[in-house]
């Protein structure tokens, strides 16, 4: 079987880890990717999944499958995720907007930890106690610390993974693509490089999917969300690479970074379709935002502005897999805002499936049919 030779597109956190993982067992893999708008570059994130409200059991189930994966996926990766630039547990403070929501989602909390020890500590502090963990937040609420919250760069994350790739001997092609099925049931991709011949492919290319798939007959259920993200800088401030990560009762989480980095965001517009310009207003209301809990912010440096682009299913759930009358075309699309969490999961069970090993979790649980139909 490892003799197949594997087209993957995408080289978003769920195409990359894909095909690191395909690459390492052996396969000839080779992965696309046209850099247009990509939310995995364009982002950052909390690994905390463990607090959210969402009713969904099988998203739960898939997130906090994901971050219990981080620290395997680092491993395999040979980064040391106790200090490395790319992913860190830090902890997390979570606030609410009065005590007693503050104390209903410790005692949620506490009940998922027994089925997710990843959580780890958990501890309502006080605002000198908020303060002592990170300088920057100036409050007089309190906020639920978890211990085991992380945080990630999504651009240093895809870049390990193709370096791995082309390391495990697979192959990186920059360009747009198109993709073409024949009566055989292969495929061919079109590629500034050329034409080549594929076994299977898999599509990872997150809102863009219908772009790819409508060609070959297919409706999808997805729509593209804009998000932006602000990257400041403190230049006074040097030691910020233990600070927690923070998520306030609005929507503007405040990721630190070292050396006074700090990442804010992020935007959620879902009017804008494909458009990938960053935009003054959103910016500086998200840093103004922000800059409620953490005042220093409003005067930091702004060093650039991510912009990518999210994908959506109607009903907000993941779905990967084989195409049901097309076995030999895999996709996975719709993580939302969770993509930073679930990506690599999904990633290493795409492989999994490929290499026909027994999954992390039961991917009818994410029924691809719901969401991609002829």
């Amino acid at each position: 079987m490892k003799n197949k030779r594997i087209g993957i597109v995408g080289a978003g956190i769920v195409g990359a880890t894909t095909a690191f993982y395909l690459a390492k067992a052996g396969y000839s893999v080779t992965l696309y990717d046209d850099g247009n708008g990509q939310a995995t570059a364009a982002a950052a994130g909390i690994i905390c999944p463990w607090l959210s409200q969402r009713r969904n059991k099988e998203w739960y189930q898939l997130a906090a499958s994901g971050a219990a994966f981080y620290p395997q996926l680092m491993h395999d990766l040979g980064e040391d995720y106790s200090d490395s630039e790319i992913y860190q547990q830090v902890g997390a403070l979570i606030f609410k907007k009065n005590p007693a929501t503050l104390l209903k989602l410790e005692k949620l909390a506490l009940k998922r930890r027994e089925t997710a020890p990843e959580i780890g500590e958990l501890q309502i502090l006080s605002p000198s106690e908020i303060e002592a963990k990170i300088p920057l937040l100036k409050t007089t609420e309190s906020a639920l610390f978890a211990s085991g919250g992380a945080r990630v760069d999504g651009h240093l994350l895809t870049k390990k993974l193709i370096e791995m790739l082309l390391d495990n001997g697979g192959t990186f092609i920059a360009g747009k693509i198109m993709l073409q099925q024949a009566e055989d049931h292969s495929f061919k991709i079109h590629a500034p490089t050329g034409v080549e011949n594929y076994q299977q492919i898999i599509l990872a290319v997150g809102a863009w999917l219908p772009e790819l798939l409508t060609p070959l007959g297919y409706s999808v259920d997805i729509r593209p969300q804009k998000g932006q993200l602000a990257h400041l800088h403190l230049s006074t401030v040097d030691n910020s690479q233990q600070w927690p990560v923070v998520i306030p009762h609005g929507e503007k989480d405040i990721i630190p970074f070292s050396h006074g980095h700090i990442l804010v965001g992020a935007t959620h517009e879902n009017d804008l379709g494909y458009d990938l310009s960053p935009t003054s207003p959103e910016i500086k209301a998200m840093i103004t935002e922000a800059s409620d809990l953490a005042p220093e912010l409003s005067t930091a440096d702004l060093i650039e502005t991510k912009v990518g682009t999210r994908a959506y299913t109607s009903d907000f759930a993941p779905f990967f897999g084989p195409i049901p009358d097309n076995p030999q075309l895999y996709v996975a699309s719709g993580l939302g805002s969770s993509g930073l969490t679930t990506g690599p999961l999904i990633g290493k069970m795409l492989a999994q499936l490929v290499l026909e090993q027994e999954t992390a979790l039961a991917v009818e649980d994410y029924p691809v049919k719901n969401y991609v139909k002829r």
